[in-house]
């Protein structure tokens, strides 16, 4: 098992300064531009000292005071009993970040929801489309300035109940 700061030095090592952010402590991180992180994600996987062989979770984040989308990924290593999490930044008006489903199969199902619901798109995922919503649907429910339709396709978004008839 390697320690947060060995895990962090074979990082930098590898990448130097294009690892913009390293942080510590009970869930140690780093961040990253899109454009990198298919070598880092790659690396991360394949570096036998490091081995990072299961994706456990993939979650977009909507940073849309800074215009901003993150994709953040919760790796683990099953042979070294070690973690990270990569926070991958795309700006919002371009969301594109490179698939890793090729890499972890998690992102296959992973990276359609976070492409469902927070809207960015994976390049060179194999089969992107709509996960949980209609392929009609428009835009993007966990955004921060998404507004709910009053209906779809004549069914109500919302029960408004007038509480005086009941």
């Amino acid at each position: 098992m390697a320690t947060t700061e060995q895990i962090f030095e074979a990082i930098v090592g590898r990448f130097g300064d294009q690892v913009e952010t390293i942080s510590a402590g009970p869930h140690p991180r780093l961040q990253l531009q899109a454009d990198r992180w298919l070598d880092v994600a790659t690396y991360l996987h394949d570096e036998p000292t490091l081995r990072f062989d299961w994706l456990r979770c993939l979650s977009g984040v909507d940073y849309a005071a800074d215009g901003k989308l993150a994709a953040v990924y919760d790796l683990w290593s099953f042979d070294h009993r070690h973690d990270l999490a990569v926070k991958v930044f795309v700006a919002r008006d371009d969301a594109r970040i490179p698939s890793v489903a090729h890499l972890w199969r998690a992102a296959d199902w992973h990276e359609r929801e976070a492409f469902d619901l927070v809207g960015i798109t994976f390049t060179g995922h194999p089969d992107l489309r709509r996960i949980l919503l209609a392929d009609d649907w428009v835009s993007h429910p966990l955004q921060k300035d998404y507004v709910f339709p009053r209906e779809y396709h004549g069914i109500p978004g919302s029960v408004e109940l007038d509480w005086q008839q009941k």
